[in-house]
């Protein structure tokens, strides 16, 4: 935050002293943090100069970002101090010995609920600070089998695109299988249909079948299949100066899982997986390459608590850990030893269900994420590339190896943040966001979703919404699951 100051440190003592400066003065890419500093300080940091910019709409986008981030740090002031008045007012009017001991548990409840919330915008604030103050060069990680890294079902994708402590359901097996042991039903099956790069083609898609079953009261098993069609390809070739067609190619990948949960205490549960996972991406035309197969392998844990007495509402706290797609590189081409690296993935992270009334609920979580693949840290004519080394080296090596330091490390983390908002366990309403830094990419966005569920049938809605300037994939995408339980 010090250097931050510094980069933009005219202005900055500018705008505390209640002058005006102009936008001139602070680099393009820092003028989201001018709007974080306009709402901390209270005063406006005017002189705006559309010259400044690249253009008009560089400038309403400018705008429009520095309005969200305004709005979020809204979020983080008042929050916190909604839940400290509430808090407040039980204390003022406590008048027995026993209800002051009451109070004391709600100090300790009401202290967890602060640190998640708190924690969880803090690192929003870091990312967009980090975001826009940071002049390091982009530096990808680049890995093989992307689509592993898309969201198939439509709950989690409302929620910012998480789900490794989210409540159990059946596609828990795409997040974190240790979640199956604590699902409300026995048995459930679930659809999902993703379509991809949809206002530019209808035929390329990601969709899984999902399926588990309760052993008995302390285990359960499940297995998915995801299947990620890259469209129809045309081929063809000028013969005698016509266009001639030479068939269509179907180029696709798909995953086939299998996983198995223990809980081995009340309130915890621990899950591992096997994935086969292959790539076809090849044309018969290219007689140097051929379909790539490697598997992978998942760890994780769950922990659910118990709902607990707080002020005058219950609340349940949730944890949850997973370790993804753990697996040996894999390589498409047959004359050389060029082998890619799988997405191994960690993901840690937390939620807060509060039960407002018997039969209305508001769930809070935040999730971060990152890759255990190594970062691009070897000099090239093309610019950095990735080491040639085993995924077990990679995987130990991704904490220390960015060319970067310790502060590239951090901004190879990306988090999401979500809300659910459900009443008479039949209808929800969930939004969620999810940014990364712009040196790792460009996946910063809101997201929408709603459900509606009965009995036995749930189905789930979402939407996203980009606020990056490069393009999302699923922007404007209606995604949709549907799953069946029974038992």
């Amino acid at each position: 935050a010090i250097q931050h100051i510094r980069n933009v440190k005219t202005p900055f003592l500018a705008m505390k002293s209640g002058l005006t400066a102009s936008v001139s003065d602070v680099p393009h890419n820092k003028q989201v943090l001018i709007g974080i500093y306009e709402l901390l300080y209270g005063c406006r940091f005017d002189g705006i100069s559309v010259s400044s910019l690249n253009s008009t709409s560089s400038y309403q986008r400018s705008v429009l970002y520095r309005l969200i981030d305004g709005i979020v740090l809204l979020v983080i002031l008042i929050i916190p101090k909604i839940i400290f008045l509430t808090y407040t007012s039980e204390i003022v009017y406590c008048g027995t010995f026993g209800k002051n001991i009451k109070t004391i548990k709600n100090i300790r409840v009401l202290a967890q609920i602060q640190c998640t919330i708190i924690t969880g915008f803090l690192f929003i604030i870091l990312f967009s600070s980090s975001i826009v103050a940071q002049e390091g060069s982009r530096n990808p990680i680049p890995t093989a089998i992307p689509f592993l890294r898309i969201t198939p079902d439509a709950k989690a994708a409302g929620l910012g695109e998480q789900g490794v402590a989210t409540p159990a359901d059946v596609y828990s097996q795409q997040w974190n299988p240790a979640k199956y042991p604590f699902s409300e039903a026995k048995s459930a099956v679930g659809v999902s249909y993703t379509p991809y790069l949809s206002q530019l083609v209808n035929d390329i898609f990601l969709s899984s079948l999902t399926f588990y079953r309760h052993i008995n009261d302390r285990s359960s098993w499940a297995s998915s299949l995801k299947y990620f069609s890259l469209g129809e390809i045309e081929k063809t070739s000028i013969i005698g100066g016509s266009i001639v067609e030479q068939g269509i190619e179907r180029p696709n990948e798909f995953t086939l899982d299998l996983s198995y949960s223990l809980l081995l205490a009340d309130n915890f549960s621990f899950a591992v997986s096997g994935r086969f996972i292959r790539s076809d991406l090849r044309l018969n035309s290219d007689g140097n390459s051929n379909s790539a197969s490697t598997i992978g392998a998942d760890i994780s844990g769950f922990y659910q608590g118990n709902w607990k007495e707080w002020n005058t509402r219950q609340v349940l706290w949730r944890y949850g850990f997973s370790i993804s797609n753990l697996g040996p590189k894999l390589s498409y081409d047959r004359e050389t030893t060029n082998s890619y690296f799988i997405p191994t993935n960690l993901a840690l992270g937390t939620g807060l269900d509060l039960k407002f009334e018997q039969n209305s609920e508001l769930g809070i979580y935040i999730e971060f994420n990152k890759l255990l693949v190594p970062t691009p840290n070897q000099v090239s004519d093309r610019g950095y590339i990735q080491p040639d080394i085993g995924f077990i080296e990679g995987l130990f090596t991704s904490f220390s190896d960015a060319p970067g330091g310790f502060g590239e490390e951090l901004r190879e983390v990306s988090f999401a943040l979500g809300l659910d908002y459900r009443f008479l366990k039949q209808f929800s309403l969930r939004c969620g966001y999810f940014g990364e830094h712009k040196d790792k990419g460009p996946r910063k966005y809101f997201t929408l979703g709603t459900g509606l569920a009965n009995r036995n049938l749930r189905l789930n809605l979402s939407y996203l919404f980009s606020t990056s300037r490069i393009s999302n994939p699923l922007e404007n995408t209606l995604r949709i699951s549907v799953s069946f339980l029974w038992n």
